[in-house]
């Protein structure tokens, strides 16, 4: 949480909570936290993460359930054809920089300058 940001309490947990189960990181029936432990831990009321988990269920994204609380029900979509190839090269690259040596923070920065020297589509 972000306390500082303009952007509303609810609104930054819906939207990290969808990113994570849009990218994947939450897999469909993964069981979110209680409401009252997450606002526990953020330091938030309830009602503030009560009105996330009914954002992301009216996208489609969670359900909740009597007994097994709120779930995941709307992961990630299967990455289309382009980005499988750059998800494969990725971790290629990642393996390679590994075996060589080569340190995270050079890597980030090689990906960085190709982005920025590639031709615009």
């Amino acid at each position: 949480m972000d306390v500082v940001s303009p952007t509303p309490p609810y609104e930054q947990i819906r939207s990290q909570i969808a990113t994570y189960v849009q990218s994947g990181v939450l897999a469909d029936g993964a069981r979110l936290p209680t409401m009252r432990a997450l606002a526990a831990d953020l330091g938030v009321a309830t009602g503030t993460v009560a009105r996330a988990y009914a954002e992301l269920e009216a996208a489609g994204l969670v359900a909740s359930r009597r007994r097994t609380g709120t779930v995941v029900t709307g992961g990630a979509a299967a990455p289309a054809p382009g980005e499988q190839r750059v998800r494969a090269l990725a971790a290629e690259l990642a393996r390679t920089a590994q075996e060589d040596g080569v340190d995270r923070d050079t890597v980030l920065a090689v990906v960085r300058a190709a982005l920025l020297t590639a031709a615009p589509h």
